[in-house]
């Protein structure tokens, strides 16, 4: 018997955290002439990690220090990115305010948690940047009106493989973190762009978005309904995760396009997609055909497999799973005012089976 030890993972800090730490430390230098060789901030937790600086510099009227951020064991797009904070004194009675320098982006579509024109700091960041700051004033009897600049080196081009563009953030990164901790391969950051998604269209007036399980389902809801990028919901594995929001955050119309094994699993009844939740039930596919179709689709490789075997038996098979997908989702939906489809493509982003919309409020 194996008797290895799994290591646990390695949480890390969000952009957030290195944000407020890196301000924290920005901020004595400013006032007291000097760097600390760590500095710690308290997380809306309670914790208290420390940081070690990677960037201290001190200009005329201003200091600004930089934090590497460490995503511990996740792999999130922004590890080893350089947080940087410049701190300089601000207006009298402003308290502390924000700007977006360099890879931090600006919000430009209503839907998000700030106002169109804002800098991409999210609210929970601020807070921990604002805090940070009075408890090392309180400290050095130090002013609180200060201006905080946060900036990412190289957080444009980081940004190009993020949600960002499609969100209305644009030029660079969103500093984030609810907790300003990085929970190795939780989804909530991907729920959390689920629902900013979904926050942006709705701002935007649009009645129909679709969730799609990958690139190339995605592709061809877009092109197949004819919809803006803005009514494009990047669902993932996370039905569920969306289907709830929409029930509570309504729209007109939703789509929820994937291919045939994850479509399939949704007609299961799972409702996170994901390989570890569940696998295809070939039995379950094989329901939907008879004879000898029905008996190899019991001994096919995969969903794709099980599809072939059908279409070359001239068996269809896409309809019926369709059919039990909508069922699935319409009871995430439950009694939302919603119209809802669910749609199959194949790898190549071919249709092969679509419910039409029906309302699930009955």
């Amino acid at each position: 018997m194996d008797e290895t030890k799994k290591t646990p993972l390695r949480r890390g800090w969000t952009t957030g955290a290195c944000a407020a730490a890196a301000a924290r430390a920005a901020y004595a230098g400013l006032v007291s002439g000097w760097f600390p060789d760590t500095v710690s901030i308290r997380l809306p937790g309670g914790q208290t990690p420390a940081f070690a600086l990677a960037l201290q510099e001190t200009g005329d009227d201003f200091c600004r220090a930089g934090i590497v951020k460490d995503a511990g064991d996740d792999p999130d797009v922004t590890h080893g990115a350089l947080i940087i904070a410049r701190v300089s004194l601000g207006a009298p009675g402003a308290g502390v305010t924000f700007a977006a320098g360099e890879g931090v982006g600006t919000v430009t579509r209503p839907g998000l948690p700030l106002p169109v024109g804002e800098p991409a700091i999210n609210p929970m960041p601020r807070k921990m940047i604002r805090e940070a700051i009075e408890v090392e004033a309180a400290l050095q009897h130090g002013p609180t009106n200060v201006h905080v600049e946060i900036s990412i080196p190289g957080g444009e081009r980081i940004a190009e493989r993020t949600l960002n563009g499609r969100l209305g953030i644009v030029g660079g990164l969103s500093i984030l973190g609810t907790t300003g901790i990085v929970t190795p391969f939780s989804c909530a950051a991907w729920i959390a762009s689920i629902h900013s998604g979904i926050d942006v269209a709705r701002a935007a007036g649009l009645d129909t978005v679709a969730g799609a399980t990958g690139s190339t389902s995605e592709a061809a809801v877009k092109t197949l309904y004819g919809l803006p990028d803005e009514a494009l919901i990047d669902m993932g594995d996370f039905v569920g995760g969306m289907l709830k929001y929409l029930r509570q955050h309504p729209v007109r119309r939703a789509i929820v396009a994937g291919g045939m094994g994850k479509i399939t699993k949704l007609a299961q009844g799972l409702s996170d997609l994901h390989s570890k939740r569940g696998a295809v039930d070939l039995d379950f596919l094989a329901g939907f055909a008879e004879g000898e179709t029905a008996a190899a689709i019991r001994h096919a490789n995969s969903a794709k497999h099980a599809f072939e075997i059908a279409q070359a038996a001239g068996v269809e098979i896409g309809a019926g799973v369709a059919e039990a997908a909508w069922r699935t989702a319409a009871k995430l939906l439950r009694d939302a005012p919603c119209e809802l489809e669910i749609a199959i493509f194949d790898r190549d982003g071919g249709l092969l089976a679509r419910t039409g919309f029906r309302a699930v409020g009955n």
